[in-house]
């Protein structure tokens, strides 16, 4: 008879080989197994990762850069980001060789669009640089030629006074000269010369001195001209307005009416200046202060009155 041993009493050794579990450990106190006999946990590998965010950071400010280019003005905002479009694109280029990065794609656009973005910053740069110079010759030349229009509106003005105080001064001459007016008509003053009043006489104070003048109107004209008043006003030498003489002696004669083409008419006129200034005299004449008014003329110079 066959006597069987509890599971648990028998040793390793008696076991079978077919009931042992392969993935088990050792039972204890039992030799150490073949390590072959255990086959190894496969190991997996980290594979590395693409690093891809230089070529998006170049794709982007490529964008930027255009789109500030786009704005003339802003040129001094958009070479930055142009500038690091290219940069970040290379660097993403260079990896993309390497196989370190899978958007070489996007490194090359944002190569492409950061040169775009830099040509558009130099060329707004350029324009801005030649459009500020335009303006500012353009307000030098404004400059200038208000300053050239000032300048010469102030020679004309100053061309204008001196014509004035020439003809100013050609129109103050001493007496006996002969003056032409407008129209052709020519006077001529006389220096004056004593006049005695007849006992019937007005405007001449006793003590005063009285003097008479003489004034010659010809006109050399093919038309008739009018001489209204024709009264001379006299000054005394210290520019008081001397009083006009009429007495009953007849030598008195007024220039009125008209003067008639090729004729000559003679006005004479009697003055009353007193003795402290009767040394000179100025005597100023206007042939005609209605329908066509002349100019005034003075004549003067001193009397020498006896």
């Amino acid at each position: 008879m066959t006597v069987s041993t509890p599971p648990g009493d028998q040793k390793p050794e008696d076991q079978a080989p077919d009931d042992r579990n392969p993935w088990s450990p050792p039972p204890a106190g039992a030799a150490p197994a073949d390590p072959a006999a255990y086959p190894a946990a496969p190991v997996w590998a980290p594979q590395p990762q693409p690093r891809n965010g230089l070529g998006i950071s170049a794709l982007v400010l490529g964008i930027v850069g255009i789109l500030l280019g786009m704005f003339i003005i802003l040129f001094w905002l958009s070479w930055l980001p142009a500038v690091l479009a290219l940069v970040f694109g290379f660097i993403g280029l260079s990896r993309a060789r390497k196989d370190q990065v899978s958007n070489r794609g996007l490194a090359l656009a944002g190569v492409i669009l950061g040169g775009i973005g830099l040509l558009a910053a130099i060329g707004g740069g350029i324009f801005t640089v030649v459009a500020v110079k335009k303006a500012a010759d353009d307000v030098r030349a404004g400059v200038e030629e208000v300053k050239s229009s000032a300048a010469a509106e102030a020679e004309k003005e100053k061309k204008e006074k001196a014509a004035e105080a020439a003809e100013e001064n050609a129109r103050h001459i001493t007496f006996g000269r002969t003056y032409t007016f407008e129209k052709g008509l020519k006077v001529t003053v006389a220096k004056p010369e004593t006049f005695i009043p007849d006992s019937m006489v007005f405007g001449h104070a006793k003590g005063n001195k009285a003097i008479q003048v003489t004034v010659t109107v010809v006109n050399t004209s093919s038309e008739r001209i009018k001489t209204e008043p024709g009264l001379p006003t006299v000054k005394d030498a210290k520019g008081t307005s001397a009083e006009l003489v009429i007495d009953g002696s007849g030598r008195q004669k007024l220039i009125s009416g008209s003067v008639e083409p090729g004729k000559t008419v003679v006005g004479k006129y009697a003055f009353s200046l007193p003795p402290d200034a009767a040394d000179s005299a100025e005597v100023e004449f206007n042939p005609n202060v209605g329908d066509f008014d002349f100019d005034d003329v003075y004549w003067s110079g001193p009397l020498n009155l006896s």
